[in-house]
């Protein structure tokens, strides 16, 4: 769509595996800083920079040379800045030829949901009605990470608005699986799910209403990170149901994605939501697996969420989610099968109070506040024929829930008993985190499916958030790291673990994820479509 990408090259440089090259050094200086901790792209790109191994211009270039030739067939991106990337990339090498000091992201390139707002891109959430808006800020989380000297590479494709689960529901383009091109990369982050898993960028930055993190991540096989409602600003984020949306973090590894999330955590008085907590720094807790011990996480009590693996559930998936409990029990974990009664109850409960909350707050997308204006005799045929061009399908049947439970006569049948349910449900997490320190699940019933499988039966796909709902009512971190394969395309397609932690207790989640990222064996998360990648990084 808005994309300023250079004409794609074949992809025929791509076959059977992908590795990170060794770089060719550029008489690097006689003290150089020491080797990076495995498993982060983050650290391994500083250790490059400050030891002059590689330049930033030639890091952007790999990533952008991997972009042209992946995009034709993923379409992840609604906007690419390419000549900005190459020029922020230019400027970082020139203060490092001067030694002046570098953020931690140096170099580092992000992409960002276009549901987040960027000063010098275009910031549509995935819908017609602000096709080609340019706000005049960067969202909190966006500003923290260049102020760190992160590079943001462009904008990427969402369901519109965060409403959906596969990013068919995109006004512009519907996101491929890199793992198969046939089938969906999950949604609503969706793009940003793809786009890492891709390697077409290093990390990027998703938004989580009801699994819109979580479930991409699984279905692409990338770490995908929920953190605590109010851990990161939601300033510049459009709102979808604001008791519930939260920024989460992308990566290839735990690391990068707890990396990522330190940036961007923090108090922000521009958002009345966010927390004082202190951010602790997640960093220091990715030991190395040589310094671990035989049962590194002994002692630690896993409750394995029984009503996650219930029928509904693919009998792959919980194949897979049974042998990443044993691989925890081998790492020293106590794992337990826990029952949460009111499990089931959170996937109606969250609908209603998501669509009731969406009906409130897209009510601003009129044509005159925000949004493309159509020409109208008078006041409400402009509002309401604004809103019929500008909004899709799924955004109108949930603005019409919405609406309808809301309404005079039906609010305690529905929203106030929906609001009575997410009490319920956060009270039967409380009980379940007292007695074990992270629960686990699968992050969604299925391995990805096919591309217009469910995109005309929406409650099929509703059902598909019942993993991940929950979370968000209780207002609680989850991580989702690839765990395992079910059989399905060319190479398997990936299934996500999910780890359910208390709340402001990422750190612990991270350190957990770590380890067990570390010491899974036989598992590589690349995919097929970039597998023998030839570019230098």
């Amino acid at each position: 769509m808005l994309s300023t990408l250079q004409s794609p090259r074949s992809l025929s440089r791509f076959s059977s595996r992908y590795t990170l090259c060794t770089l060719t050094a550029q008489s690097p200086p006689s003290t150089s800083p020491p080797p990076p901790p495995p498993h982060s792209q983050i650290l391994s790109i500083r250790h490059s920079l400050l030891s002059r191994r590689l330049s930033a211009a030639q890091l952007a270039e790999s990533y952008l040379t991997r972009l042209r030739l992946t995009e034709p067939h993923l379409k992840c991106f609604l906007h690419v800045s390419e000549d900005a990337v190459l020029e922020q990339a230019h400027r970082l090498d020139q203060m490092i030829a001067s030694s002046e000091e570098i953020g931690p992201l140096a170099g580092v390139l992000v992409a960002v949901k276009d549901n987040i707002c960027t000063a010098d891109m275009p910031s549509t959430g995935g819908s017609r009605v602000l096709e080609g808006y340019l706000p005049p800020f960067d969202a909190t989380a966006v500003r923290r990470i260049k102020d760190l000297g992160g590079i943001v590479v462009g904008k990427t494709n969402l369901d519109e608005f965060g409403m959906g689960s596969t990013t068919e529901a995109s006004a512009f383009q519907v996101t491929a699986n890199p793992w198969d091109i046939s089938r969906v990369p999950g949604g609503s982050s969706g793009g940003s799910a793809a786009a890492v898993s891709a390697r077409q960028c290093v990390v990027s930055l998703g938004s989580d209403t009801g699994g819109s993190v979580r479930q991409p991540a699984s279905f692409c096989g990338v770490v995908g990170l929920k953190p605590t409602y109010g851990r990161v600003s939601r300033y510049g984020l459009m709102a979808y149901a604001s008791s519930l949306d939260v920024i989460g973090c992308f990566g290839s590894s735990v690391a990068d994605t707890g990396i990522l999330l330190h940036a961007i955590s923090g108090h922000d008085r521009l958002d009345a939501t966010s927390s004082n907590r202190e951010v602790p720094d997640f960093a220091s807790r990715f030991d190395s697996i040589d310094l671990l011990e035989s049962k590194p996480l002994k002692g630690l009590r896993v409750g394995l969420i029984r009503e996650t693996l219930d029928d509904g559930v693919d009998n792959g998936v919980v194949s897979v989610i049974r042998g990443a409990a044993s691989h925890l029990e081998e790492l020293g974990c106590s794992v337990t099968e826990i029952s949460l009664p009111s499990f089931s109850l959170g996937l109606p409960a969250y609908y209603i109070l998501a669509s009731s909350e969406s009906s409130s707050n897209l009510s601003r997308y009129d044509g005159v506040r925000y949004g493309d204006q159509v020409v109208a005799a008078e006041l409400n045929s402009l509002y309401g024929d604004s809103r019929a061009k500008g909004f899709g399908p799924e955004v109108k049947r949930r603005i019409l829930t919405g609406t309808y439970a809301l309404s005079a006569g039906y609010y305690d049948a529905y929203y106030k008993r929906a609001q009575q349910v997410r009490t319920m449900i956060r009270k039967s997490f409380k009980a379940a985190l007292d007695e074990n320190d992270i629960l686990i699940s699968p992050a969604a019933p299925s391995a990805a499916y096919k591309i217009g499988e469910k995109k005309d039966d929406p409650l099929a796909m509703y059902a598909g958030d019942i993993m991940t709902v929950n979370v968000n009512l209780a207002g609680l971190p989850a991580l989702v790291l690839p765990c395992g394969f079910v059989e399905g395309g060319a190479a398997g397609l990936p299934v996500g673990l999910q780890m359910i932690g208390a709340g402001f207790d990422e750190e612990n989640l991270l350190k957990v994820g770590h380890i067990f990222e570390q010491t899974l064996e036989n598992c590589r998360f690349v995919p097929p479509l970039i597998e023998h990648d030839d570019t230098p990084w």
